[in-house]
């Protein structure tokens, strides 16, 4: 339960500085949150409702359950970034590598058939080719030029709750 209230926390403060670095000296108010955060107040909740489904169930699991559990997760992550950097035109390449995702988590906690490597590596390539040709140019030239360092610093501390809190200890029990 530590870990859930750890990205729980990441997750937070990485929207919050998001949000505080593109709406510097705006008033945020309710229908502004709606706007901007829809992706991770309706779709997330729902995917991650998937993979708690999954995680919680006892012997036999139905690994189905993270296909759409992949899939909406990845497209809130699409929709969420889209929102927040204004980024639609070069963050599409995400709802390619969502059904990618969904079938690469069923591959893992499923049967293991390796016939679905061959949809998930076309989707993953596919997605990643238009991704670099589309992205990296885009987000480079909006987030050169700005520097609000608290919200840079909720970023950061976001990501180290979401990736680097753990000990190493606490993953081998």
């Amino acid at each position: 339960m530590r870990h859930v209230s750890r990205y729980i926390i990441g997750i937070v403060l990485i929207l919050l500085g998001a949000g505080l670095f593109l709406n510097e000296g705006q008033h945020i108010g309710v229908g502004t949150i709606f706007e901007y955060y829809w992706a991770s107040i309706f779709i997330l909740p729902l995917g991650l409702f998937f993979h708690w489904l999954y995680f919680s169930m006892t012997a036999p699991r139905a690994p189905g359950l993270l296909i759409p559990g992949g899939i909406l997760v990845t497209v809130a992550i699409v929709c969420q970034i889209s929102m927040l950097f204004d980024a639609w035109g070069s963050m599409w390449p995400g709802f390619v590598l969502a059904p990618a995702v969904g079938l690469y988590e069923f591959y893992l906690y499923g049967s293991r058939s390796r016939h679905l490597l061959i949809p998930i590596t076309i989707l993953t390539v596919i997605s990643l080719l238009f991704f670099t040709v589309f992205t990296l140019g885009t987000l480079l030239n909006q987030l050169s030029g700005r520097g609000p360092f608290v919200a840079i610093a909720l970023i950061v501390i976001g990501g180290y709750a979401l990736l680097g809190g753990a000990k190493k200890k606490d993953y081998l029990k």
